[in-house]
């Protein structure tokens, strides 16, 4: 079976001073985590730490899946990939033609310093050549939906692709969106 990528682990400390952080409630950390990336071409997000659980739960069993996203001319499946605390986003056709070499699209990073404290803190940085804001927060949606929501349907196409490929039909996660 697949396997999450080994990458070094990204550090909190190296975007924010944690030491200005440490006294603030869930709710102060996430409303500053998401007005610090306001204005930056990036996706963020507050995680509710049982959510986070949940998700890497699912991730260690289905560490890669396919989700498409809209284009004018149909759909293209984006690739992604769980590593140790983030997530890595590749255009299908470029991993088929590259594989380990392709430029990844997005990455999500998850932080996990205030795990204890009831929230993980998300940052996606996307590349603008490949995806819009929307693509990308498109993906981040799926990827809840997928990985933490427990939709039967949606569990089901997890697993096909894990460990029943040749049963896997593209057109069901289009559907699914």
């Amino acid at each position: 079976a697949e396997k999450m990528v080994e990458v070094p682990e990204k550090r909190l400390e190296d975007i924010m001073k944690l030491n200005l952080l440490e006294d603030k409630t869930t709710e102060e950390l996430s409303a500053i985590w998401l007005e610090y990336h306001r204005q930056l071409p990036v996706i963020a997000a507050a995680i509710p730490t049982p959510i986070f659980n949940k998700m890497i739960e699912n991730a260690k069993k289905y560490p890669i899946f396919l989700f498409p996203i809209p284009r004018s001319q149909g759909f293209e499946f984006i690739m992604l990939q769980f590593a140790v605390n983030s997530v890595h986003f590749t255009p299908l056709l470029c991993y088929q033609v590259h594989k380990e070499n392709a430029p990844e699209c997005l990455n999500m990073v998850h932080y996990t310093e205030f795990k204890d404290q009831g929230v993980v803190l998300m940052r996606g940085e996307y590349d603008t050549k490949v995806l819009t804001a929307q693509e990308a927060r498109c993906l981040a949606n799926q990827l809840q939906l997928y990985y933490t929501m427990n939709e039967p349907n949606k569990i089901k196409l997890l697993e096909s692709f894990t460990k029943t490929p040749e049963n896997f039909k593209h057109m069901d996660v289009i559907k699914e969106l």
